[in-house]
């Protein structure tokens, strides 16, 4: 019993420096995209036109995104009540951590699972994960730990170019799935890490030119390997962009039907369930286009209600960065701020077709264990960050 008090008393007294909006926010995106989960997939679920498996129970979907919302959970809460961030900065930790995720790429291009004609999931006998999820984690404390230790980044040295290239190798293997759209948030989280590590300007732009040109030999690679520099799947997406409404019964059958969801959606919404685009009609409702079944359902409010409710967990990292004495700090809460908010603009970019769909889930709403997990670490890094922030602040 006095164990449970210290405990309790332990939890009370930490929560002075946990930033409860912060928490808050991602806690009713989670159970909003649960809730959205189960009206995505309850009739296609049971109708076996959801990929990845054949007639499944309605709750098929849902139980294994709350389990893995549980799991997230768990995982927040101890990161930010139990996990001091110096433990990220220990040098085996982030050996271990690269090492991990580069047996796991690796692996998968062995004996990963094809989906959609990706081979980006790997079965572990417990449960299906998806390593380029996890690879835009350790991008993030990766390159935070390195360039927080490197004083002197104002010279295009290969102390700085190092690190990309290691993350860039994971890269590779990436696209080699083919997963264009995790490659580019990847690449993307690096340039902006890289924008906030106070390098010199003419430094930046060196090195940014160093990650075209290794973006550059990849679809050379590629074209050497398959005679095309992109597949003609992916060439589709671009020429889509241009009238999907042209060819809506071909390439542009996605994006036609997503746009006439949103659409049907209006101010309120036709009702949560009552979507009917979802029924044969959107590809992948509860993963990639899980955006189109919410507008449809929720209508414009609803879209609104959850752009803010993600517009402010990257606002939250913006800020931190900017009151962290600590580059470490710093770069982490811009990393985690830039994963979140670039991920968004692909997956909303990609349903409302302003960008090509690339598959890319929508932060905390689509369906995916991986994503939700990866997600959640990154939430529980900005919440260590933060956390300490605040330490700082009220310890002056």
């Amino acid at each position: 019993m006095n164990q449970l008090r210290r405990f309790f008393k332990y939890i009370k007294d930490y929560s002075k420096y946990v930033d409860f909006s912060l928490m808050i926010t991602y806690i009713v995106l989670c159970m909003m995209g649960l809730v959205m989960i189960y009206s995505a997939s309850m009739v296609g679920g049971p109708r076996g036109m959801l990929s990845g498996t054949g007639p499944v129970s309605s709750t098929h979907f849902y139980k294994r995104q709350l389990f893995a919302i549980i799991l997230s959970f768990g995982i927040v809460f101890f990161m930010t009540y139990f996990m001091h961030i110096n433990i990220i900065k220990n040098k085996r930790v982030q050996q271990s951590s690269i090492i991990g995720v580069l047996i796991l790429l690796i692996a998968t291009m062995l004996f990963g699972t094809e989906v959609n004609g990706s081979k980006s999931w790997l079965n572990t006998g417990i449960m299906m994960i998806q390593p380029a999820e996890f690879l835009k984690i350790v991008t993030i404390i990766y390159l935070a730990y390195i360039y927080d230790k490197k004083k002197n980044l104002n010279h295009f040295s290969w102390d700085l170019f190092a690190p990309i290239m290691l993350i860039g190798f994971c890269s590779g293997l990436v696209l080699l799935q083919p997963d264009m759209g995790s490659t580019l948030l990847i690449f993307m989280i690096i340039i902006s890490i890289l924008l906030y590590s106070g390098i010199a300007f003419g430094t930046m732009i060196k090195t940014s030119a160093v990650i075209f040109g290794v973006a550059c030999l990849a679809l050379v690679f590629n074209f050497v390997t398959t005679g095309n520099l992109l597949s003609p799947h992916q060439v589709a997406r671009f020429e889509v962009l241009k009238n999907p409404f042209k060819e809506e019964s071909g390439i542009g059958y996605h994006l036609s039907n997503s746009l006439m969801a949103i659409g049907n959606g209006g101010l309120f919404g036709r009702g949560l369930g009552n979507g009917i685009m979802k029924l044969g009609y959107l590809p992948e409702p509860h993963t990639d286009f899980i955006f189109a079944v919410i507008a449809e359902e929720l209508g414009l409010t609803g879209v609104v209600v959850i752009i803010s409710l993600l517009f402010f967990i990257v606002y939250k990292g913006f800020m931190y960065a900017a009151l962290a004495t600590s580059m470490f700090y710093r770069l982490i809460c811009i990393g985690v701020a830039s994963y979140i908010g670039i991920q968004t603009f692909i997956n909303l970019g990609g349903v409302v077709g302003l960008i090509p769909l690339t598959g890319v889930p929508l932060p905390f709403l689509s369906y995916g264990g991986s994503s939700m997990l990866s997600l959640s670490i990154a939430v529980g890094l900005l919440l260590m960050a933060s956390k300490h922030v605040k330490q700082e602040r009220l310890n002056r």
